[in-house]
């Protein structure tokens, strides 16, 4: 290196997000390749002995390793401040896949009940039936985490903030409690995106994310990744190459450009983000805005201290029930009813029938999963517009 080099491992966030990880073919070309190919050729027999056996580096089948996917997890690892990422075919595999890679009969997981109900699932019925048993907390509960510990326990899970009701848990505090106790730490860091939080710097052992959500920011292409230290990734790219729940090139692709943009982006979801929780806050036919960039919100100061912003998702309860809500989210124009988060276009869920059926009524209770409750991801549109939007469905409730 000359003096006059600079060392990528010291670029700021957003020159890490356009440059690292980029690997150019023969062509010169600027704007990197998409390598849509599902095998690799060798010069000779002896070469793919060589790099089939790990001698030569080189990639074997698409499903092992592919150059788009690589650049892929090499930029997520940069942004999140990992050794390594590992690549896959959603958010739901990347979870599955460090779970399976880890865990083995016998282990224990306490998990937040404040997370995505596919989660619970996978958990609750899938990792049961191999014998890894799962304990569920209240979210911000310290005590209960701290209680639910067992000799056997391996992992602890979260979503911090939290979906839908953007709740904020101490990060570094959790880490503290799980290593006492001789178990991993991984958080869904969907919500925030390394652009405003990055779990690993404040202790975590592993952060994962659903690609497609902000990170491809469009609403185009499925996709999952989780990040961490060699050791631990290591495991479940042993596990996801048996496994076959593999990234495609195409989506890894799409989400390697996406990601040159995701500071600007997560930038402007918050802004508005911020605007329209202020708004609905005065709204008369709103009962309760929940959104961490408010003062009223629990984890307001939390947030504060380990996220940079305060992200683009907010959630609200109407004064009524499932009627009601549905009148407010069937009125929207602009806004579209569609589970999916984290996409240019605004979108509105009803989290009791859509995210969050596959809880118990009671595990909704406890969740804070009412019948009233609606969630906004909040996308690049007007502000403006949105409140509109917004303003034609709570009129009816006037």
């Amino acid at each position: 290196m000359n003096n006059n080099e600079i060392n990528p491992e010291q670029w700021e966030f957003e020159t890490q997000a356009v440059r690292t990880g980029s690997i150019r073919s023969g062509e010169r070309e600027h704007s990197e390749a998409i390598y849509l190919t599902s095998s690799f050729v060798y010069d000779s027999a002896q070469q793919a002995q060589a790099v089939f056996s790990g001698d030569e580096p080189g990639n074997v089948y698409s499903r092992y390793t592919n150059p788009s996917v690589r650049m892929f997890e090499e930029r997520m690892a940069a942004l999140e401040g990992g050794e390594l990422a590992c690549a896959s075919s959603s958010g739901m595999a990347a979870i599955l896949g460090m779970c399976m890679g880890l865990l083995k009969a016998g282990d224990h997981v306490v998990c937040s009940r404040s997370v995505f109900g596919t989660t619970v699932t996978v958990f609750n019925k899938y990792l049961a039936k191999f014998g890894v048993e799962s304990t569920f907390v209240d979210f911000t509960d310290y005590q209960q985490w701290q209680e639910a510990c067992r000799p056997e326990t391996k992992l602890f899970f979260l979503e911090t903030p939290s979906n839908p009701l953007g709740e904020v848990i101490d990060i570094e505090r959790m880490a503290g409690i799980a290593h006492d106790n001789g178990a991993w730490l991984m958080v869904d860091n969907c919500f925030c995106t390394p652009a405003l939080q990055q779990p690993l710097k404040l202790g975590a052992d592993i952060v994962v994310h659903s690609t497609t959500k902000f990170i491809d920011g469009q609403g185009r292409c499925m996709g999952g990744v989780a990040v961490g230290s060699k050791e631990l990734i290591g495991e479940m790219h042993l596990w996801q190459r048996a496994a076959g729940a593999c990234m495609s090139p195409f989506n890894a692709w799409n989400f390697f450009k996406a990601l040159e943009t995701l500071s600007l982006r997560m930038e402007a979801h918050c802004r508005s983000a911020q605007e329209l929780a202020e708004w609905l806050e005065q709204m008369p036919m709103i009962e309760k805005v929940y959104y961490s960039g408010l003062p009223s919100h629990s984890g307001h100061e939390l947030a504060k201290k380990q996220q940079k912003a305060f992200g683009g998702v907010l959630a609200f309860t109407v004064k009524g029930g499932r009627e009601q809500a549905w009148k407010v989210i069937d009125q929207l124009q602009i806004i579209s009813r569609t589970a999916n988060l984290g996409d240019t276009r605004s979108t509105v869920t009803h989290p009791a029938t859509t995210t969050h059926s596959r809880l118990s009524d009671e595990d909704k209770q406890r969740a804070g999963i009412t019948e009233n409750l609606v969630r906004i991801s909040v996308g690049l549109e007007s502000v403006n517009d949105l409140k509109k939007d917004l303003e034609s469905g709570l009129s009816l409730l006037a």
